[in-house]
């Protein structure tokens, strides 16, 4: 059975949302990331780079989301756009990962979670965050999915950072997003959608940010120390 190394975070939550949809079975194994579980070497010999999400599909192991997501639905045969929307597909992904994903982060750290406020950064990512939401936001307007008529791996990844837009962007942002905001809404009436959220209650993962957790998901601040 193939191992779904996860938390609650954007990017395993996509992946998740594919597993629902495409009806494969999985372990869900929880990665606690403010307890530090995803710096354990067990962890780092399937994704050097400490982060979730994994999945260890046989001899098999992809790191990455968005690589997951592609990953599964060339296996799978499910989710992938029409022959001719491939390209724009591979574009859009690439835009999610390279930009809405770190941007979106970026304007959660520095806007929450940053030890000190930093104007210059918290201004820097909210508007570079704003200004990819709002390029999404414009595709969106004459389509009902990324790729047009067709629900894919690349709603999924867009649906991940969704969640986190009144977190970033504020408890109004939505009324500038409208495009956006419903295909939010129709991937969350999706039944698999309620079911990949139903992965928060499986595991008790530590909603504290005390030193223990700033230390394991920000370790860069102990070079401050020295």
């Amino acid at each position: 059975m193939l191992k779904f190394y996860y938390s609650l975070a954007p990017n395993p939550m996509k992946v998740a949302l594919f597993l629902e949809e495409a009806g494969l079975p999985y372990q869900a194994i929880p990665v606690d990331t403010r307890k530090g579980e995803q710096h354990a070497a067990g962890f780092t010999a399937l994704n050097p780079n400490a982060k979730v999400p994994v999945i260890v599909d046989g001899a098999t192991t992809v790191f990455d989301s968005n690589a997951i997501l592609l990953y599964l639905a060339e296996k799978t045969g499910q989710f992938l756009p029409a022959p001719q929307d491939r390209g724009p597909m591979l574009s859009w992904l690439m835009f999610v990962a390279s930009g809405i994903g770190p941007y979106t982060g970026q304007c959660v750290h520095f806007k929450h979670y940053a030890p000190e406020k930093i104007d210059y950064a918290i201004n820097r990512y909210d508007f570079e965050a704003w200004r990819h939401w709002k390029i999404l936001d414009a595709h969106l307007a004459d389509r009902p999915w990324m790729a047009g008529e067709r629900y894919t791996l690349l709603d999924m990844a867009v649906w991940g950072w969704c969640r986190a837009v009144p977190f970033a962007l504020g408890d109004t942002a939505w009324a500038q997003l409208p495009h956006v905001k419903h295909l939010f809404d129709a991937v969350n009436a999706r039944p698999a959608a309620e079911r990949a959220a139903a992965l928060k209650d499986r595991h008790a993962f530590k909603t504290e940010m005390d030193d223990d957790a700033r230390r394991a998901m920000f370790p860069q601040n102990e070079r401050l120390k020295s």
